[in-house]
């Protein structure tokens, strides 16, 4: 059985979500491991996925049609060569999930959503209720259609592969939708998903003013990705692309710092996978400290900056 991996970049280099996507391959495989690099002058990107270790060939759609990833296009795109294939593995990322459920309905097979574990090639975990539950799913399609919940898998090695590229053709633009514009938000901050460190700030902090006041120094000493609870982002005190959760961004960095966080069933199931997790609190019976291992009781306008004075 060979499983083909969609590719996450930017055209020029591998997004890391691509990497922790063919550790769930290579775990569904008793083949081969393909990526499928599709997208518009996309050489580099090609040549990152051949150096990724266990990846076996590279196919590269090299198309006008998907320099936007539009969803259609892309999908498309995995249709023309989705019959050479047992599983077809999408990292579960906002692209991914744009275009894996049409894939999946093109196909006419069940779509299996953020599998953090593969327990064979035919059966899966995947979390449910906000990860307080796990469920064991198995299929019987004849082609699998995963979306991979990438904190559930270590990143494969990006380099020590040697993987063979093959060149198909690109997909005509279908028609059906067409890109208007594009609003980046630029930090010098690393991105929260592929964050090592993450400070996360909750609606304790009472204004956006207080949130940039105590949070930033301590992300700026860190070299930490900046987080947010939901009921933070909802009141302003933050963007929503900060916003960690099972509504927001699902992560899983070697250290997690939640100040004045209570740790709501929602936020548990988008960080309760970090390495190791700091919670500072004053309420001593919040329910982030059942996550935690390492809880401070303490009033954070006072903690944080006292513990970036030590750091």
């Amino acid at each position: 059985m060979t499983v083909l991996v969609i590719a996450e970049h930017d055209h020029a280099t591998l997004k890391p979500a691509t990497l922790n996507t063919v550790t769930a391959g290579i775990a569904c495989a008793s083949g081969d491991v393909h990526v499928l690099v599709a997208g518009a002058n996309a050489a580099e990107a090609a040549k990152a996925a051949a150096q990724v270790a266990g990846v076996a060939k590279v196919i590269v759609a090299d198309s006008p049609s998907l320099a936007e990833n539009l969803a259609e296009n892309v999908a498309a795109q995995v249709l023309a060569i989705a019959k050479n294939y047992s599983h077809i593995l999408f990292p579960s990322t906002a692209n991914g999930k744009n275009v894996a459920p049409r894939v999946a309905a093109l196909l006419d097979v069940a779509q299996i959503s953020d599998v953090t574990k593969v327990d064979s090639p035919d059966t899966f975990e995947r979390p449910i209720y906000a990860g307080n539950a796990i469920a064991i799913v198995q299929s019987s399609d004849a082609i699998k259609v995963i979306t991979v919940r990438t904190t559930g898998f270590d990143a494969a090695a990006a380099t020590g592969g040697s993987a063979a590229t093959e060149t198909v053709d690109g997909v005509a633009d279908s028609g059906k939708s067409s890109f208007v514009g594009r609003e980046v938000t630029k930090s010098d901050r690393p991105e929260l998903t592929a964050a090592k460190i993450i400070v996360s700030g909750g609606r304790a902090l009472g204004s956006a003013e207080k949130f940039t006041e105590v949070m930033t120094p301590l992300a700026d000493k860190l070299n930490a990705g900046l987080g947010a609870s939901r009921a933070a982002v909802d009141a302003g005190y933050a963007p929503n692309d900060w916003q960690v959760g099972q509504t927001g961004k699902i992560v899983a960095p070697q250290l997690y710092i939640a100040a004045g966080i209570s740790g709501a069933i929602q936020h548990l199931a988008g960080m309760k996978d970090s390495k190791v997790i700091v919670a500072i609190n004053k309420d001593e019976e919040a329910p982030i400290f059942s996550v935690a291992d390492y809880g401070l009781v303490a009033d954070l306008f006072v903690a944080v900056p006292e513990l970036v004075k030590v750091i």
